[in-house]
């Protein structure tokens, strides 16, 4: 594969990429560039993992390798108790490679990171030390803002966290940081910080956050706005029926799950997106992008319902592997109680 589609394959449905005129050096170099996705295992995964994953796969197209790092320190940091800091751990860890199986992407070209396996040496905290005396509390405060749970009174435990996000860079010999832009102030933060230890600054590349389907967000806190990927079909179902999605308004959940998730499996795989309708209403219809699909629900062409029923096939369709694993739902059960 040639640089252009290489670089066209990182950049793919991305919001923002700090550092993006180092990419074409790294590709062009000796050896192969090293990225890492960064994982809390506080809640349990949603449908919305989905977005970060095809970026995994991308990037692992583009000929860059991969690591996964599931942060259990920083899940304490973020208030996870920590007696299910390993049970969750678990979880995350038999979970998310059947996630990325289900769209297609080789999980043994990934190398999955515990991160308290490096995080506790020795050298690590002595960075991190050393990293606390030029940091100050403010601009600790927000890096981690959008990220940790903060409130009025931060705790110690918040401020430390953007600190470990910048060295695990370092730790884990990434040249690239996938994320969400939610993690911007934390990449600035890393990019500002690390060249004081004598570091090199990495290159942040940032996706879009999926709105939830009730609210802003798809959150793991609030059961209302995401799917678990643990859900049954019927319950797939009920909340994709409840879910916002006015008539010829593109700007809600459901869209930006099938712009920025079916749509891109759907073309990765050369299939389209169909909608089954009676002929009265139309009948059976086919995209082969989310451009056309876009233009016709504006233009109320596609009523809601029909859209609803088409988008809970896709997810189901997705969840089938994970859904199939019997192990999972003991796992969860200990993990979550």
């Amino acid at each position: 594969m040639d640089i252009k589609k290489r670089l066209e394959l990182i950049r793919r449905n991305t919001a923002e990429i700090i550092g993006d005129e180092e990419i074409e050096k790294l590709l062009r170099g000796n050896r192969k560039p090293t990225a890492y996705w960064g994982t809390m295992p506080t809640g349990s995964p949603h449908i919305a993992y989905y977005f970060p994953f095809l970026k995994v796969a991308d990037l692992l197209k583009a000929g860059v390798k991969v690591k996964i790092l599931i942060a259990d320190l920083h899940a304490a940091l973020d208030g996870v108790p920590w007696n299910v800091l390993d049970k969750r751990q678990r979880y995350y860890e038999a979970l998310i490679p059947l996630m990325l199986k289900s769209i297609g992407v080789d999980t043994k070209k990934l190398e999955f990171v515990k991160g308290s396996e490096f995080q506790l040496s020795p050298k690590y905290f002595e960075d991190l030390l050393r990293m606390s005396t030029f940091s100050n509390s403010r601009d600790a405060t927000k890096a981690a803002s959008e990220v940790v749970k903060m409130g009025d009174n931060p705790k110690l435990a918040g401020l430390i966290y953007p600190l470990m996000q910048a060295l695990d860079e370092e730790y884990l010999g990434a040249d690239i940081q996938l994320g969400g832009t939610d993690q911007r102030k934390i990449f600035v933060f890393a990019r500002e910080n690390l060249p004081k230890l004598g570091y090199k600054r990495r290159v942040e590349v940032m996706h879009v956050l999926i709105p939830g389907l009730i609210h802003e967000k798809m959150s793991s806190s609030d059961e209302s706005s995401k799917i678990d990927m643990l859900d049954s079909e019927e319950e797939v179902n009920r909340k994709i029926n409840r879910a916002n999605c006015v008539a010829g308004d593109v700007n809600n959940g459901l869209m930006a799950f099938l712009k920025y998730v079916i749509f891109v499996i759907l073309e990765d795989n050369g299939k389209n997106f169909v909608i089954e309708r009676d002929k009265e209403y139309g009948g059976r219809v086919e995209y082969r992008n989310y451009e056309e699909l876009a233009r016709d629900f504006s233009a109320r062409n596609v009523h809601p319902l029909d859209l609803k029923r088409a988008v809970a096939r896709e997810i189901n369709g997705l969840m089938g592997d994970v859904r199939r694993d019997k192990k999972l739902g003991k796992l969860y059960r200990e993990a979550y109680g």
